[in-house]
């Protein structure tokens, strides 16, 4: 197995990874149209921003397995990746304290201006009298948006700063909200009306794409901040550019749209003119504790593969398949059995969407489950059933 790192990840994990696995290639500063002139005959890639697009997936040879060494994987396609059978993992959850501290970070710093603070200062002006007009926190309504693992971190923290907690998330319950302690909003209009503060933590998908858009945006309170720590393409950013402009809120992000591929050089973007916002160098997950616990999975995600051919966190697996029956086969544990059953099939062209052979103890029996697309004839039943010694019981279940 030889295996590709495309981004930075500590030292002692790349050492791990060596030890258990033919070769690694450890090529951390690869930029996006460079990845494809590296991937030759590589089974795993890993990678953490860096994008995995269309080329690099059909130049691929031997590519089995990419990793995303993070929780969203918007960066790599998907789509691309499923025609060519290529499993797809992440690492969910193991940076959610590491952005929570971020976003709560940006709050603060809003709040202060912390970083005008210290601009002026290296630039030998002293401005107490307008730094001294600070708000504070305390008694503040924060809008929490998604309440998966990150948000429930920022929940945590908002409480120890005495901010009153309001949330919005497709999977929140009022039960969930109750053990949360917080205010479940009816809807996110509910929401971006009612807070001082509106905290993103979604991921990007065909639903979310610009769910925060210019009817929210405009229904904020004047002086409030949103703060995006979640993947840009959520917010219309030229709506969030146009409110903060105008003066009515504030802004601290840690993404956005014209993004650097790269990882360090020159760029420019239409934010860095843009006063009241605070913008990061995409870094929420960019902590030691959070690289070691991604790195540690990222590990155990190969580990595993290696071994037993399971992949951790596969996340490009489908949900709900095209099959609407299931063929429930108990046979004796004998070399040739599912082969037949499987000629049967394709005989009549029924195709096989899934298939799971479990033991019975003492390893004379089994049991094979059949997930097909369209029903057999009831000749196959009766072949089953009646001209093979060695199944003992045929059922069809339909879906």
């Amino acid at each position: 197995m030889r295996v590709l790192i495309a981004d930075k990840i500590p030292d002692k994990y790349v050492v791990k990874i060596k030890d258990i696995v033919k070769e690694v290639i450890y090529e951390p500063t690869l930029k996006v149209d460079q990845l494809s002139n590296n991937i030759k005959d590589i089974d795993v890639l890993i990678v953490r921003s860096t994008k995995v697009n269309e080329d690099c997936i059909n130049v691929s040879n031997k590519l089995s397995l990419i990793i995303r060494a993070g929780a969203g994987v918007n960066n790599i396609n998907i789509q691309e990746a499923n025609k060519k059978g290529i499993y797809v993992a992440n690492c969910p959850g193991k940076n959610s304290i590491a952005v929570a501290e971020l976003a709560m970070g940006l709050i603060c710093a809003i709040d202060r201006k912390l970083p005008d603070n210290v601009i002026q200062f290296r630039e030998g002006k002293w401005n107490k009298a307008t730094f001294s007009k600070a708000d504070g926190l305390y008694g503040k309504t924060i809008g929490v948006v998604g309440t998966g693992k990150i948000g429930k971190q920022l929940i945590k923290r908002s409480k120890a700063f005495g901010l009153n907690i309001i949330a919005w998330s497709r999977s929140l319950t009022q039960d969930k909200a109750d053990y949360l302690e917080i205010y479940k909003c009816k809807d996110l209009n509910e929401l971006f009306e009612k807070a001082d503060i509106v905290s993103i933590h979604l991921a990007q998908t065909n639903e979310t794409k610009k769910i925060i858009s210019a009817e929210l945006i405009n229904k904020m309170k004047n002086g409030a901040c949103l703060i995006n720590t979640s993947r840009a393409g959520v917010v219309d950013e030229e709506a969030l550019i146009s409110a903060v402009k105008d003066g009515k809120i504030f802004a601290g992000i840690d993404v956005f749209n014209d993004e650097p591929e790269f990882k360090q050089g020159d760029f420019n973007s239409k934010l860095i003119r843009v006063p009241n916002i605070y913008v990061t160098h995409h870094i929420g997950a960019s902590t030691m504790q959070a690289q070691n616990a991604v790195a540690e999975e990222t590990f155990n995600i190969i580990e595993q593969y290696k071994n037993t051919g399971v992949v951790k966190n596969w996340i490009n697996r489908c949900e709900v398949t095209a099959a609407k029956f299931q063929l429930v086969i108990r046979h004796f544990d004998k070399p040739g059995v599912i082969s037949k059953v499987l000629k049967l099939l394709s005989d009549e062209k029924i195709n096989v969407q899934e298939i799971e052979n479990v033991i019975f103890d003492g390893e004379l029996t089994a049991c094979c489950k059949i997930m097909i697309v369209s029903k057999p004839s009831d000749n196959i039943i009766f072949n089953l059933t009646q001209n093979e010694e060695d199944i003992i019981d045929v059922s069809l279940i339909e879906l």
